[in-house]
């Protein structure tokens, strides 16, 4: 049984947390919460700001999941971006989306100021291209964001990007100077504090194992209940077969992160001058940024299927050594690896099963600002007030084809077609 957060760089740089004892007995609450990743304390802490009673239930700890494992990347918008939202939606909720894309970004940066969280926030994020392709693809992202509004962006050609970063990969790039980088475990238990700052309740290692519906839902663990006026499942990747019907359309996937010793403070300024965050345009990207100990936190790949790999760091340390050889005496100190929930369109499915358990999840990768986004929007929809929420609702949500069985070899055959096609630059 899982009584800790894994052994990454984050876990072992974590601000100082209370005990959370689990969930004994019968309780009541406006609203019961399942998951105290971003998506649930997210949603907590703004419905407690709403005047709602709220319970939290933790299978492990805050944070164990993606949240408190992934690259700590501020990116804005969604896995598919928002075109692929305006192929698929009427005009009306594609709008919606659109205008909610860069929200997410703005959500963690209140909370951080409003609530004082220590978590290492920095302004600035890369994408960077490895050939025309890729710098065409960024150009016209950059007219599709600046079409919603968004005017934070700047075109790097080669010489500029290599100013900001030192590497030789990369033919240019474009700047967004409303992305960046915290830590992101930090982040999480800065959130978690507020909510209990407000008079919400969490309770860790309170793995839920039934949810009994009706007029007022009452959820159950191993040693008590809370009965609620509605549910939020915030289970992401770590929710396993709780709701069976969330969980044929979306697969669990593992990323994989490695983070060296410290480095000496003219190679860490040489690396990364301006302190940005960076991910590449490939498929399966790459993406990396400093730690305020002047680390260097690379990370890349998926495992389909979430399955553990054998050597974290024999899988990524070729991918760092490849963007900075100058790092081949570096030691590595942390190697970890996390799961995200894939959706087949890879857009985030959000809904309601009957008329109080609510849903959001699958953010396919972009999670970061996606679910404090999700938290708003579910909070809302908690109030009466479920526009956006019903632009998300209205999404398609695919089955993998072959079920369960086949979704592992599909989704890789195409992972593989089109990690081919960035090798070849079409």
């Amino acid at each position: 049984m899982l009584t800790d957060h894994t052994g990454s760089y984050y876990a072992a740089s974590a601000n100082p947390t209370p005990q959370r004892p689990p969930l004994q007995g019968l309780v009541e609450a406006d609203v019961c919460v399942i998951g105290a990743g971003y998506t649930g304390i997210s949603t907590a802490l703004f419905l407690l700001e709403q005047g709602f009673s709220v319970r939290v239930l933790e299978a492990v700890k805050v944070g164990f999941g993606a949240s408190g494992r992934n690259g700590g990347q501020i990116v804005n918008s969604y896995s598919r971006d928002i075109d692929v939202i305006e192929r698929t939606l009427p005009a009306p909720q594609a709008r919606l989306l659109g205008e909610m894309a860069f929200e997410g970004g703005r959500i963690i940066r209140d909370r951080v100021q409003r609530y004082g969280i220590q978590c290492d926030l920095k302004d600035g994020g890369i994408f960077a291209a490895l050939n025309a392709k890729q710098m065409q693809h960024l150009q016209a992202q950059k007219a599709l964001w600046e079409r919603y509004g968004y005017n934070h962006l700047e075109m790097l050609d080669g010489t500029d990007i290599r100013q900001r970063v030192d590497s030789q990969r990369y033919v240019g790039g474009m700047l967004d100077r409303q992305g960046g980088h915290i830590h992101p475990l930090n982040l999480v238990l800065g959130e978690a504090a507020a909510v209990e700052s407000l008079g919400g309740v969490i309770h860790e290692h309170s793995a839920v194992i039934r949810v009994e519906p009706g007029e007022r839902p009452l959820v159950h663990t191993a040693q008590g209940q809370v009965r609620a006026r509605f549910v939020v499942v915030a289970g992401n990747a770590y929710l396993g077969g709780l709701i069976p019907q969330l969980a044929a359309k979306s697969m669990p996937c593992g990323t994989q992160v490695i983070t060296t010793a410290p480095l000496d403070e003219e190679l860490a300024r040489s690396l990364l001058p301006e302190d940005d965050c960076v991910e590449d345009c490939n498929y399966l990207l790459d993406y990396y940024r400093l730690s305020a100990d002047r680390r260097l936190i690379y990370g890349g790949g998926v495992v389909y299927g979430a399955r553990d790999p054998a050597n974290v760091e024999a899988l990524v340390r070729p991918k760092l050594l490849k963007t900075f050889p100058q790092l081949a005496d570096v030691k590595i100190d942390y190697a970890w690896t996390g799961n995200f929930l894939l959706t087949l369109s890879r857009l985030p499915q959000v809904g309601r099963i009957g008329d109080n358990i609510y849903y959001s999840q699958g953010c396919s990768g972009h999670g970061v600002t996606y679910t404090h986004l999700a938290g708003k929007v579910l909070a809302e929809a908690l109030r009466g007030q479920a526009e956006r929420f019903d632009a998300f609702a209205a999404l398609p949500h695919y089955p993998f084809p072959g079920g369960r069985l086949l979704q592992v070899p599909f989704s890789a055959l195409g992972a593989l077609y089109y990690s081919l096609r960035d090798r070849l630059g079409i």
